[in-house]
């Protein structure tokens, strides 16, 4: 059983449209988390009762097969449609798939990227899902710009570290954002504090980054997560956090900026369906008639 949620407006020509929403999770630097708070973020949606995908757009450093503990090849049914490899009740593809040896680099140039990105999406059996999450490689380069030309997203999700030298490069990721018109769902903030052994909390990294950014986005702050070893230690034996501890602090701090999420989603939703409808009056007319004009 699947929980419903709104979609996206699918255009004609869209590569995946049986995808109901497409999540971008970004940040324009490197090093603050995405990638952990990507996959963790996908598998606290599918906890929700979600059909959900996970797309790595990071060609040159694909991480979700090690976070996910996937890894095979994957084949195709049909001779037509790629099929997506799943764990845990999640579809997914990475170029880390296609890789005769995990440390072998990808050196390619952009239209060989903007192509493997065109086949990620049209030629994946994604089949139904409610969302598809990508997982956006650091930086405002092609990836997104691609994304941004091939189909209609939902939104991007930001995700970021409290201290300046993350945030100077993130605004340039909203800043990116809004010049492709991609809607910034919200921000997370990610390592935002650490709670030592005997309950006292540190800010590591300082503190504000998130907010700033998520006003400079115009956008909620959808949760801070905290620095938790145990993200980390999950992660590198392939399985997320939030399905290996889902009663921990992390795991459920995760649950909620998912479920916060997915409110936004579907606000976003009926902000877009009401545009353009007529506003009725109710004050009144002059003299004491009660009119309702129809504002324009």
């Amino acid at each position: 059983m699947s929980t419903e949620v709104s979609s996206r407006v699918i255009a004609e020509g869209d590569p995946i449209p049986r995808v109901k929403n497409v999540l971008l999770v970004m940040s324009g630097k490197g090093g603050v988390g995405k990638s952990s708070c990507a996959t963790n973020l996908t598998m606290a949606i599918h906890r929700a009762g979600y059909r959900v995908g996970l797309l790595d757009a990071d060609i040159y450093g694909p991480s979700i097969p090690t976070m996910l503990g996937v890894s095979g090849r994957p084949v195709s049914l049909d001779g037509k449609t790629i099929e997506p490899l799943e764990r845990f009740g999640i579809k997914m593809m990475s170029i880390g798939f296609m890789l005769e040896d995990p440390k072998q680099a990808v050196i390619w140039r952009g239209p060989m990227l903007h192509g493997a990105l065109q086949q990620f999406l049209g030629d994946v059996n994604w089949g139904e899902l409610d969302f598809l999450v990508i997982d956006l490689p650091p930086g405002t380069g092609d990836v997104a710009l691609t994304l941004s030309q091939r189909l209609r997203v939902t939104g991007a999700v930001i995700v970021t570290t409290p201290q300046p030298v993350a945030t100077d490069d993130v605004f340039k990721s909203v800043a990116m954002c809004k010049k492709v018109n991609i809607p910034v769902l919200g921000v997370v903030e990610n390592m935002s504090y650490f709670i030592d052994t005997a309950g006292v909390r540190h800010e590591l990294f300082g503190s504000g980054g998130g907010q700033a950014v998520a006003e400079f986005a115009e956008a909620p702050l959808l949760g801070q997560l905290p620095l938790d070893p145990q993200v980390r230690e999950w992660a590198d034996k392939g399985t997320p956090v939030v399905q290996a501890a889902p009663s921990s602090v992390v795991s459920q701090t995760f649950g909620a900026i998912a479920a916060k999420l997915v409110e936004v989603v579907e606000a976003h939703h009926a902000s877009a369906s009401n545009e353009g409808a007529p506003i009725i009056d109710r004050s009144g007319g002059s003299g004491g008639h009660k009119r309702l004009p129809v504002m324009k």
